[in-house]
């Protein structure tokens, strides 16, 4: 018998697979930026309007988002409050960060220009394709609210 998988299960067990590959290499007990403000004091800080649906690619970019950018750009990346910057803004539309600045973000960090958050760090790990699903998970956020 061949046991098939659609493209969402295989997203889902890479992030999984990923996860523990993280927590096991002790990468988990590194002081982490959110770690400085208790949960409560890092709500979010922009309402974010949820697309009823999302492409496959969209789905598997919501995942990877969540296993790599939630700690600091919140939950639907509705940024926290003195963690990190929401992406659902007018910042992150695409005719001011195109899809190649938050290539460039995660591959070398950014310097702090737009936010009191400080400067981001590269995030490693993530492959062009990984954050291009991001990306395509965070342009459905934006055009849900109305940043085209």
């Amino acid at each position: 018998m061949v046991l098939r998988m659609n493209k969402v299960a295989i997203g889902v067990f890479a992030a999984l697979v990923g996860a523990g590959v993280y927590v096991m290499t002790g990468a988990a007990d590194a002081p982490n930026v959110a770690d400085t403000k208790p949960e409560a004091e890092a709500g979010p800080l922009v309402d974010v309007i949820i697309p009823a649906r999302f492409t496959e690619q969209q789905a598997m970019g919501q995942i990877a988002f969540e296993a790599n950018c939630v700690v600091c750009h919140g939950v639907n990346a509705a940024g926290r409050d003195g963690v990190g910057p929401p992406l659902v803004h007018k910042i992150y539309e695409p005719s001011h960060h195109g899809d190649e600045a938050f290539q460039r973000a995660v591959a070398l960090g950014v310097q702090a220009h737009h936010w009191p958050f400080g400067n981001m760090a590269a995030i490693e790990g993530l492959t062009r394709a990984d954050v291009a699903t991001i990306v395509s998970y965070i342009r459905a956020l934006q055009v849900e609210n109305g940043i085209n």
